[in-house]
């Protein structure tokens, strides 16, 4: 039976001098922190439908308000003091120093092979951004790596991340592309965390900037197959990417115009095929996310890439929930599409693999009852598959070119796949560059709760994998080898041995637990909920735990290792990752979207009563984080089980969705509609309505201390709304738990936050430090 920490009664509260929640914590060491700041109110009403409601912090949109800008300074100086006080002051510190140390002094990925060159990133000994570079290519393997390591060939430095930012003060890369006759680096670049990227055509011979557009808002890159020409998008003032631009890099003349949409529902992205054949231009509905854009509404165009002016031809109309992928091989277009089969009815879930020859579309192979298919990379020998079964993601290759003469659509199986070899179900698995259409060898990064990342190349044609780098983790090298992990050596000998005999795969699962249950939710559904807790530290019915959420736009939660976990692991912590509904593959995306958002938020709610329930975690010790649209789903819980946890940080959180919504001239909202639904229309604003974060609060509730970030330049979920958020939470709720209610807002930096290395092991030390503070539980593991 779950334990429910004790409610006072009703007129027993309105009596009490003491707050319900402070009674449940330990207590902690007095500290000398000022009281909170105070936002000004000034009325304002909000109309719709029928309804009106007054948002007194509606103020706070107009980010050139003076008062912001000092209501903002008062918060970070509240949240410094806050934090700053835990653990007798000096924990932050502490916890930032032992992340920092397990950082190696420099950081480089395995050069990769395309056309006659070595390409490879790595990070300069006490830098916080990546340096793209690369060397003329030696002849086999040996010598590759003996090169590499030694570094006997000199190296041209490509573009340098640390020199950007030192010039600017903030950098963030968006688009990095390579042209085919490895002469020309285009780039998008953005200075200033907006997301109005610049971008700039660098010629590598003279190592001159030869192109930077005029327009700001350049999204998507492609180069035409003879490098003459490049092709980008440019955004409109919601942030919208709706035309396509082509610039031919030896004419004065200004890029040209190739293709307009007019639809505010839909956006452009545009890929060259991996031949470089062919420009893909797919006008489609879009929704934001975290790393990219989920595409839903879809038609696609193609554009050869040297004959721009025939300009574009269609492959397939648009139809409501059908996607296509296209790439290109020997005049056939291979296509991963949901479309109807024999046009019967719209499928709105499981991708297959169709091939187009002109007008001619033949599907060639179902994934299976058990299988979806993701993505599709391919080259000149091999097709390679991204698919996922059972939750598990899995990768194939299979042979090219597919029988031309097949008549029936075959099987997956039927096509002799070779299902690449992984460590576990627990994997998170991220691509490499692989732009050399004419490889057989495919790189992946392997990466889990506990094990460092993998560098992986996969031999397409022998069907054998090398292992070539795992992460190094300095401060665990003492324990590397109980549990068989092998760290990164500097010698060129134990480098070659690493390479050529370690097919095994290492992880710390001697050291970490970490399982993969199902937790059943409101509904009955069944919700994969990893947990990962230290053998040694952790002490059941007593730790404390945090639990991650995000639940949006299609996206898994990230489980990938991340050596800065390891600073509440030793403490004893279990850190659980709830992949709710609204992300994951297709069904399960549209099972947490518009009406169905509901069921992300009880999905949340269901993973952490079972961490309680199963004595994983103490009933008072239980946190939670989410970031962007995670803080919906983090707040809208709160709101709902105000008692479940008791502490919480929100991370450039969308908390004012229904303001936001209402608002179609915000970037990114008319794109959000297909997401979180349209509030024109009044069941979908009423939908909104009931779990809106920052509309649910409820007066006089006793609510857990929560740490708000923001960014002051933020264009996917403005500054305003953390702001607002945290001034009604002190405004209306329980006055002594709001204080510890804290806003921390980086003045430089947009959404994605500052991303140098060490800067984000400050940021973590930052929210940790929080959590231990507001758990009452210092520098210690458990009291």
């Amino acid at each position: 039976m779950l334990r429910r920490r004790p409610r006072l009664g009703a007129l027993l509260r309105l009596f009490t001098t003491s707050c319900r929640r402070s009674s449940l914590q330990p207590p902690q060491q007095p500290h000398l922190v000022p009281p909170p700041p105070v936002a000004k109110k000034v009325p304002f009403t909000v109309s719709a439908h029928g309804r009106s409601w007054s948002d007194p912090y509606h103020w706070m949109r107009d980010t050139s308000d003076p008062d912001l800008a000092a209501l903002l300074a008062a918060e970070n100086a509240y949240a410094d003091a806050f934090v700053g006080s835990a653990g007798s002051g000096g924990l932050r510190s502490r916890l930032a120093a032992e992340m920092r140390a397990r950082l190696p002094p420099s950081v480089a990925t395995p050069p990769q092979a395309w056309g006659p060159w070595l390409y490879h990133q790595y990070v300069p000994e006490g830098k916080e951004y990546p340096v793209l570079s690369r060397k003329l290519r030696p002849t086999g393997l040996v010598g590759t790596l003996l090169d590499y390591l030694s570094g006997s060939e000199k190296e041209q430095v490509l573009l340098d991340w640390n020199e950007v930012a030192e010039k600017n003060g903030y950098v963030h890369i968006g688009s990095c592309r390579i042209s085919p006759d490895h002469r020309f680096l285009a780039y998008t670049v953005d200075t200033s965390g907006g997301e109005l990227f610049s971008l700039q055509v660098k010629d590598l011979q003279s190592e001159h900037v030869v192109f930077s557009s005029p327009d700001k808002g350049i999204v998507s890159l492609a180069w035409a197959r003879n490098s003459e020409s490049l092709f980008y998008t440019v955004c409109d003032e919601t942030l919208r990417p709706n035309q396509v631009f082509c610039k031919k890099l030896q004419s004065d003349e200004p890029g040209f115009l190739v293709f307009t949409e007019k639809d505010v529902n839909c956006c452009v992205d545009i890929t060259s095929t991996k031949d470089f054949k062919y420009v893909t231009v797919n006008s489609n509905t879009r929704t934001s996310s975290e790393e990219g854009f989920f595409l839903d509404l879809f038609s696609v165009f193609v554009i050869e890439s040297d004959n721009v002016r025939e300009g574009l031809w269609p492959i397939k109309k648009r139809v409501d929930k059908v996607q296509y992928f296209l790439e290109h091989h020997s005049g056939f277009f291979y296509i991963l599409t949901n479309a109807p089969v024999n046009d019967i009815k719209t499928t709105t879930e499981g991708y297959y693999l169709a091939r187009c020859f002109y007008a001619y579309f033949k599907i060639m192979t179902f994934p299976g009852s058990d299988c979806t298919i993701e993505d599709m990379d391919i080259f000149h020998d091999n097709l390679v598959l991204f698919l996922r079964r059972n939750g598990t993601p899995l990768f194939c290759s299979i042979n090219m070119p597919i029988d031309v003469d097949v008549q029936e659509p075959k099987e997956l199986d039927d096509l002799n796949p070779w299902f690449f070899p992984i460590p576990s179900n627990l994997c998170s698995i991220v691509s490499g560059s692989n732009n050399d259409f004419m490889s057989s060898t495919y790189r992946l990064v392997v990466s889990s709760p506990v094990i460092p990342d993998l560098t992986v190349d996969y031999d397409l044609r022998k069907r054998t994998f090398t292992i070539l780098h795992q992460e190094e983790v300095t401060s665990l090298s003492a324990n590397l080898g109980t549990v068989g992990l092998q760290p990164n050596v500097s010698s060129i000998q134990q480098n070659l041995q690493l390479v050529q005999n370690s097919q095994s795969w290492s992880d710390l699962s001697k050291l970490f637990s970490c399982e993969r249950i199902e937790v059943k939710s409101h509904d009955g559904v069944l919700i994969p909920l990893v947990i990962l807790y230290s053998r040694e530290a952790h002490r059941h019915g007593e730790s404390p735990g945090i639990l991650y959420g995000y639940g949006a736009y299609g996206e898994d939660l990230d489980k990938s290792w991340c050596s800065e976990r390891l600073s509440l692991l030793s403490r004893g912590w279990v850190l659980a990752f709830a992949d709710v509904r609204g992300g994951g593959d297709l069904s399960w995306h549209l099972a947490g979207t518009k009406a169905n958002k509901i069921n992300s938020i009880q999905d949340f709610a269901a993973c952490g009563m079972h961490l309680i329930k199963e004595g994983l975690v103490h009933q008072n010790r239980l946190c939670a984080i989410g970031c962007s649209a995670g803080g919906l789903l983090v707040g809208a819980a709160i709101n709902m089980l105000p008692d479940l946890f008791s502490a919480a940080v929100l991370k450039v959180p969308f908390l004012d969705i229904c303001n936001t919504m209402l608002d179609p001239t915000l970037p990114l909202t008319v794109l959000d509609y297909e997401e979180f639904g349209d509030p024109n229309f009044p069941a979908e604003f009423e939908a909104i309505c009931s779990y809106s974060p920052y509309d649910n609060l409820s007066p006089g509730v006793c609510y857990p201390p929560v740490l708000v970030t923001a960014s002051f330049n933020d264009t996917r979920v403005g500054v305003w709304e953390a702001a607002k958020w945290v001034a009604k939470v002190r405004d209306i709720t329980c006055t002594s738990c709001s204080q510890s209610v804290i806003l921390k807002t980086n003045m430089q930096s947009g959404h994605f936050g500052e991303g140098g290395r060490f800067m984000h092991c400050d940021e973590t030390a930052f929210e940790y430090a929080f959590l231990m503070k507001a758990l009452g539980l210092g520098d210690t593991t458990m009291t």
